[in-house]
């Protein structure tokens, strides 16, 4: 898990970090998440921030608190994640290659062929 240099808030960089560990796998359902300290203390950033993070993703229904023992992956946290990233896919990933490919004079056929040679190579038709 890094940071980036996005422009997206810190602290939700951080949530998105913690959902990713939870999608690929890292961080299975019911599994305790990282609490604030240890976040804070890998990424080098307030614990206020990493609290801010991890709360955020209580608030969605990602992780859930316990008093006392800490936060862990809710049941069905994956789900939850996937489908709000599908409704959010067009508007933050396709639209914007369409854009670039517009400004790049790519036909809509070596737009096509360029991303199925994209996926092969990444392993998506096995």
């Amino acid at each position: 898990m890094a940071m980036d240099n996005s422009t997206q808030p810190l602290f939700r960089q951080i949530a998105s970090l913690v959902e990713d560990s939870i999608v690929d796998g890292v961080l299975a359902e019911g599994a305790r998440a990282p609490s604030t300290n240890e976040l804070a203390d890998f990424h080098s950033i307030n614990p206020a921030t990493a609290r801010k993070g991890l709360n955020l993703l209580v608030d969605v229904g990602v992780l859930d608190k316990r008093r006392g023992i800490g936060m862990f992956v809710s049941e069905g946290a994956i789900e939850v994640i996937r489908q709000r990233r599908r409704s959010e896919f067009a508007a933050d990933y396709v639209a914007p290659l369409i854009d670039e490919a517009v400004r790049l004079n790519y036909s809509r056929a070596a737009l096509l062929d360029l991303i199925e040679r994209v996926a092969e190579s990444r392993g998506l038709y096995k």
